[in-house]
């Protein structure tokens, strides 16, 4: 049984629906899924930047977007300087990659993704309902997204892209993952970062067959995959009342990994967020 412990490491005032995460030289990087904003937090200072995601004409909210409207940016992957939020792909304004560069905070056009997105659910013969990208690992030019199995089949799918990303360009393998349930209800990806040659992901579960409806939380589990075989080599309940959906590189010990991870409760109305510290033997 695979030993771990969580707790809560930072508290942040000012984000909501925390998505994604990067940590860097004492800076994590934080995406929402209902704001053009990329957040910045020192966590020696505890100061909070912000970097606006799209052009000075844009007119409409940049935090707390409305459902129906929010770009929905679920997954984050790091190439170079360069770091790009992925859409989730659930509905059809929910298919931009977002560029920006993380440390001059330059902002590129968005990239648009809706092209990829269709090979993507036609290769696997994924049905439009049952796709949902939540996670993004990048390695070169290789590049990892996965898919959260929360729509009616229940599809975890991690699919390796070998290519461009400027003109969304790949070459495209899929491989169906099979997660174990959590308190009767079967996980879904919502993140994932790359140590050494291993994919480690947390899964959240929650009661719904939807990808747009959010259900009661049932827990996350937190796993690992390896690359070579892209079989799970374990997975872990980390909780049953938590629905985490970012997961980064903290510190790599002789013995242990640390990660941090963000959660969203689902609440639109918090302007706050946690982030929780979990340790797992190597």
């Amino acid at each position: 049984m695979q030993k771990f412990t969580l707790e809560v490491l930072f508290h942040i005032i000012g984000i909501s629906a925390a998505s994604g995460l990067f940590y860097t030289n004492n800076a994590l990087y934080i995406t929402s899924d209902n704001s053009h904003i990329l957040y910045e937090y020192h966590t020696d200072t505890q100061k909070l930047d912000k970097t606006a995601l799209v052009a000075d004409t844009y007119t409409g909210p940049l935090e707390n977007i409305p459902k129906k409207d929010k770009p929905d940016y679920e997954a984050l992957a790091v190439h170079g300087n360069d770091m790009y939020l992925f859409g989730s792909g659930s509905t059809e304004n929910r298919m931009l990659i977002g560029h920006v560069d993380y440390t001059t905070k330059k902002v590129y056009p968005n990239i648009e993704a809706i092209d990829l997105y269709m090979v993507m659910q036609d290769f696997a013969e994924l049905a439009p309902e049952d796709f949902n990208i939540e996670a993004a690992v990048n390695d070169g030019d290789t590049w990892y997204l996965f898919n959260r199995g929360n729509g009616p089949k229940q599809q975890n799918i991690v699919y390796t892209l070998t290519g461009d990303i400027s003109d969304t360009a790949f070459q495209i393998i899929y491989n169906e993952i099979k997660l174990p349930k959590i308190n009767g209800t079967r996980p879904g990806f919502t993140d994932a970062v790359k140590v050494a040659d291993k994919l480690y992901f947390i899964a959240a579960a929650e009661k719904t067959t939807s990808t747009y409806e959010d259900g009661t939380i049932t827990g996350t589990l937190m796993g690992r995959i390896d690359i070579e075989t892209m079989k799970v080599d374990f997975t872990i309940k980390i909780s049953d009342t938590k629905k985490f959906e970012g997961i980064t590189l903290y510190k790599d010990n002789r013995d242990s990994l640390e990660f941090l991870l963000c959660e969203d409760g689902d609440n639109s109305n918090a302007n706050e967020t946690d982030i929780f510290k979990l340790t797992v033997n190597k």
